[in-house]
């Protein structure tokens, strides 16, 4: 006949359930913010655009990404209106080739992706001004943007504000 389970029956059994069930949880959370999050959603509404998306959620072929920031700039005529999408980029690992390298890789998976499903929407990487001069003003950073490989917008940490805009 039927058995009490013991204990250890019991333990194992919530054991399974619980990593069952994190297991399929983990396909729907969010990766952790950038440090640099909040300050870049304050430059860009300093800088007169409306944050549409926190994050902006993108999905293809089954696979949900996460692009940081969504925001638009409704300009005077209602036609112009500019979209953009923007990962947000701190660079402070152990190595900058390692940041970049992780970072153009995130950006081509995020601008492909983002071509088929709202290609008025323009992918920037924002990144604190010093790592615009100590990377993207260097050989390597400008042989990308002279390729047209990304899109840069150049942050001030300190005042929150919008530096350059490299297209």
């Amino acid at each position: 006949g039927w058995q009490i389970p013991d204990y250890f029956d019991i333990l194992n059994l919530l054991q399974c359930f619980c990593i069952f069930n994190l297991f399929d949880l983990s396909r729907h959370l969010m990766p952790a913010r950038d440090i640099y999050h909040d300050v870049v959603r304050n430059a860009l509404m300093k800088d007169g655009w409306t944050i549409t998306h926190d994050p902006l959620r993108l999905e293809w072929g089954g696979k949900d990404m996460y692009v940081d920031l969504g925001a638009e700039n409704l300009l005077a005529v209602e036609k112009d209106a500019q979209k953009l999408a923007v990962e947000i980029k701190s660079f402070v690992g152990a190595s900058d080739m390692a940041d970049l390298e992780k970072a153009l890789g995130q950006y081509v998976l995020y601008h492909d992706v983002l071509a088929e499903l709202e290609p008025e929407r323009v992918l920037y990487l924002a990144v604190p001004q010093t790592v615009v001069q100590n990377i993207f003003e260097e050989p390597l950073g400008r042989l990308l943007l002279r390729n047209k490989r990304l899109q840069i917008i150049g942050f001030e940490p300190i005042k929150q504000e919008v530096v350059q805009w490299i297209r």
